[in-house]
This record gives structure tokens, sequence and C-alpha cells, in this order.
């Protein structure tokens, strides 16, 4: 299983372990950072889950869908590195990854 650095929005910073086949929203949520709310539970329709991912891995994720793409365009915080988290499978490759939670609408 691949380390993560989870980096909360007062800025600590956090390593877990990412089981490989969940996704980064259910690894966030699941190892208490309780300021992901994850309301729509990964349906991709909220954007609660809302994460900034570092610049070095930002190429190495799956293209955004459309669906995820329209839901970022409605927060305040979008920069070129949001993603939705519930949309993000974790694999192997993503070792070392370092993922912001975006600050609430």
């Amino acid at each position: 299983m691949p380390m993560i650095t989870v980096i909360s929005r007062s800025g600590q910073e956090t390593e877990v372990e990412a089981e490989t086949g969940r996704t980064l929203m259910e690894v966030i949520r699941d190892n208490g950072f309780d300021e992901l709310l994850a309301l729509c539970g990964g349906c991709c329709s909220c954007a609660t889950c809302h994460v900034h991912v570092d610049p070095d891995f930002a190429d190495k994720l799956p293209a955004m869908s459309e669906d995820e793409n329209d839901l970022l365009d409605s927060s305040d915080h979008r920069n070129e590195y949001s993603r939705l988290s519930c949309q993000v499978p974790v694999d192997d490759d993503m070792a070392g990854l370092r993922v912001t939670i975006a600050a609430e609408d």
C-alpha cells in the first residue's frame, strides 16, 4: 500500500496508508479527517471532497471527467491542482503523493 501525506486545512501533515482499489476520498475520510465532508459519499455530486494535489502528481492521475470539472467550477477555492478526491482511485504509483484538503466553500 502506498503512503500518502494528507495536509489538513490548518496545515497539519499526516502520513497515511492508502489501500489500492479505494478512492482518495475514502482513504482520507477513513483516516479521521472530518473536515473532508464527502456528503454525497463519492457519487461526484457535491464537491465537498475537494483537494489540491501535489503538482508533481497532477499528470499521473486519471483525466478529470466533465462532471468533476463542472462541480469544481462551483468552488471559490479551485486551482489548477484541484480534484474531487472521490474521483481519484488509489494505485501503487501514488506513493509519496501529498494532498491538501481545500478550504470549505
